[in-house]
């Protein structure tokens, strides 16, 4: 389905995005410090085996952070292309959607609660 949208509205869902992802991206060195704490009053080798699980998933959403935000910049350049080269009423043109970016940031944001939730009512255990 090609469906256009105001430019004006892809730059501001972008930064939404963006700023979203900065979130996730903290909120993973929180995780992170977490399980590096679990680790280091434990000895535990199953305990141990679990956290390595986790430090490996959140490595994988460092990963997806990062993809997302590359796809994200890559499409705001293609505004910023298309103001640069008719500026000329940029404010009410459209640009083609991106609903398979939404979906990627919807998914991610419902993987990423869950491995937060599971996360923590593991640290809860441990902790």
């Amino acid at each position: 389905m090609n469906t256009e949208k105001p430019i004006m509205q892809l730059h501001s869902e972008h930064k939404e995005w963006l700023n979203k992802l900065s979130f996730y991206k903290d909120d993973l060195a929180v995780l992170q410090n977490r399980l590096d704490d679990i680790a280091g009053k434990n000895s535990d080798k199953d305990m141990l085996a679990v956290v390595e699980k986790y430090q490996n998933q959140l490595t994988i959403q460092r990963e997806q952070i990062d993809l997302l935000h590359h796809e994200i910049k890559k499409h705001e350049h293609g505004i910023e292309k298309s103001i640069a080269e008719n500026p000329v009423a940029s404010d009410h043109r459209k640009m083609q959607d991106h609903p398979e970016q939404r979906d990627k940031i919807l998914r991610f944001e419902e993987m990423f609660a869950d491995l937060r939730k599971s996360l923590l009512s593991f640290a809860a255990k441990w902790m």
